[in-house]
């Protein structure tokens, strides 16, 4: 095992962070970003959800202001296209990553390649497919289909960043709540597997898939 922090020879790195739904990024990567925006408060953050109508938008768009709050230049950007059905606008969806190329970000959040979920996995693909020369992470979320993987790439969070993620994903996301795995307890056991995996010093960590990485 290799122990790597985060390095950028950029001091403003590009921080590119997407999600099918409200809540993915910040159950995914939640923890991460939480970390890179204490560790890199001079990073440029883009948060881009692509399914957020009313009430789920509003939770959308407080959420990415709390996760980013220690961050200087953020800009979340929240599209409609209709959840559940990403796979039959899927050419719309290709549009707007096309246009996201122009953000050419240093370091890219999205959904794992192996995600049964047809919105996440059609994000993903597009991800691979537009960014190809970037370092890509792909995060993980946890759910009834049972597709979680053997990842590659951890990192390890301490307590305090840990209780702030998974209380501000249960006090913001509060349309989820009748979920019955929307817990607290649900955010923090995965964290706690991910944890035991990478030999965390707090017991706690987030784990991505990434295929390709240049040193």
């Amino acid at each position: 095992m290799l122990n790597l922090r985060f390095f950028v020879e950029n001091k403003k790195p590009k921080i590119l962070c997407l999600g099918a739904h409200a809540d993915d990024i910040e159950i995914g990567c939640g923890g991460t970003v939480l970390r890179l925006a204490k560790d890199l408060p001079e990073a440029q953050f883009y948060w881009v959800i692509f399914s957020g109508g009313a009430k789920r938008a509003e939770e959308a768009r407080q959420s990415a202001n709390v996760f980013l709050s220690e961050v200087g230049s953020k800009t979340i950007n929240i599209q409609d296209y209709r959840e559940s059905y990403f796979p039959f606008v899927g050419a719309n969806i290709k549009d707007f990553f096309e246009k996201l190329k122009e953000v050419s970000p240093d370091l890219v959040f999205t959904h794992c390649s192996n995600d049964a979920h047809q919105d996440h996995l059609l994000l993903s693909d597009l991800t691979r497919n537009t960014f190809r020369d970037h370092l890509i992470l792909e995060y993980e979320i946890p759910k009834y289909d049972g597709d979680l993987g053997t990842p590659n790439v951890y990192v390890c969070l301490d307590e305090f960043v840990v209780h702030r993620k998974v209380k501000s994903i249960c006090d913001i996301f509060q349309t989820q709540k009748q979920k019955q795995w929307f817990t607290e307890e649900t955010f923090k056991s995965i964290l706690r597997i991910r944890g035991i995996e990478s030999n965390s010093f707090s017991g706690y960590a987030e784990a991505f898939y990434c295929r390709k990485m240049v040193f």
